[in-house]
């Protein structure tokens, strides 16, 4: 037999959101902007470090990538003032909300080297090679924030899963160990 455990919020960890806050994000339609820029975001990035990559290998296309590196900033703004307003809407506040803390810290820093970035190409501050060396490290912030992200939907479906299952193993009567077999 093989056992599964989903995980329940202990007393020492916090759900990631009451159960007024996930009727506000399921009710907001702010939750499906978020989840329609977020991947329109990562395909944008995806094809602008392709590019990037290739000026890199050959010394051709910098155009190609300047331009694509300025729509995956405009993207990131996007999804960063809607994200803003989704928070707003689900926990009363447009950034920093305790669930999403340090998400957004490390946003802003995301958002700091996009906006560094486009300072300097308007600027000419720095040359292509110098341009593209940051846009990499605004593209290795950029993951880390994603990757930040995916773990909190993680665990919000896994919290999920873990109040569905009290609440049906309650209904029927019986106590949630918080395993199946």
């Amino acid at each position: 037999m093989i056992a599964m455990r989903i995980p329940r919020p202990s007393a020492r960890s916090r759900a990631l959101y009451t159960s007024d806050e996930r009727r506000r994000r399921d009710e907001s339609v702010w939750t499906l902007v978020q989840g329609i820029l977020a991947p329109v975001q990562f395909l944008v990035f995806l094809a602008s470090l392709g590019l990037i990559l290739r000026y890199l290998a050959t010394g051709e296309g910098v155009y190609a990538a300047q331009v694509s590196i300025v729509i995956k900033t405009l993207t990131l703004y996007a999804i960063m003032i809607t994200g803003s307003i989704w928070e707003k809407v689900v926990f009363g506040r447009y950034l920093f909300a305790r669930p999403f803390f340090w998400e957004d810290v490390f946003s802003i820093l995301v958002l700091a080297l996009h906006t560094v970035y486009l300072v300097a190409l308007v600027t000419g501050a720095m040359d292509a090679g110098q341009l593209m060396a940051l846009a990499l490290l605004a593209y290795v912030t950029y993951l880390i924030n994603a990757g930040q992200f995916l773990w909190k939907l993680r665990l919000a479906r896994l919290d999920q899963a873990a109040r569905a299952g009290s609440a049906g193993a309650f209904a029927h009567g019986s106590s949630f160990t918080g395993s199946a077999t």
